[in-house]
């Protein structure tokens, strides 16, 4: 009988758990300290899962997050390791890169009279 190693079969192994770098998350915390200033957010939350990170907006601590950051590294050479998704669940951004990932929601609100 002959011993076989799998460990690789079922995709990358992970190095370690996944996280916000300091970069990332100084851009981040910059965007929402501005929206928490003009009173569009209130509250936030990190999430970690075993392949992925989450950063959760809410505008109220009751609700559901109003948006969700995510970094998923598994998918960095596909569509990108960022992820900015709605309260609906759809995606609104994607991308390799944090910086235009957040441009979206960085864009200044227009106000009818």
């Amino acid at each position: 009988m002959s011993v076989q190693d799998f460990s690789g079969a079922f995709g990358p192994s992970l190095k370690g758990p996944v996280f916000f770098d300091r970069k990332e998350l100084d851009l981040i915390l910059r965007l929402y300290g501005r929206k928490v200033a003009t009173g569009d957010w209130r509250d936030y939350a990190i999430g970690t899962a075993a392949d992925a990170v989450t950063f959760n907006i809410f505008r109220r601590t009751s609700e559901a997050p109003l948006y969700r950051i995510e970094k998923r590294p598994a998918l960095a050479n596909k569509q990108g390791a960022f992820a900015l998704y709605n309260q609906a669940g759809m995606i609104l951004k994607r991308g390799r890169e944090l910086g235009p990932v957040l441009a979206v929601l960085d864009r200044p609100k227009l106000d009818l009279l």
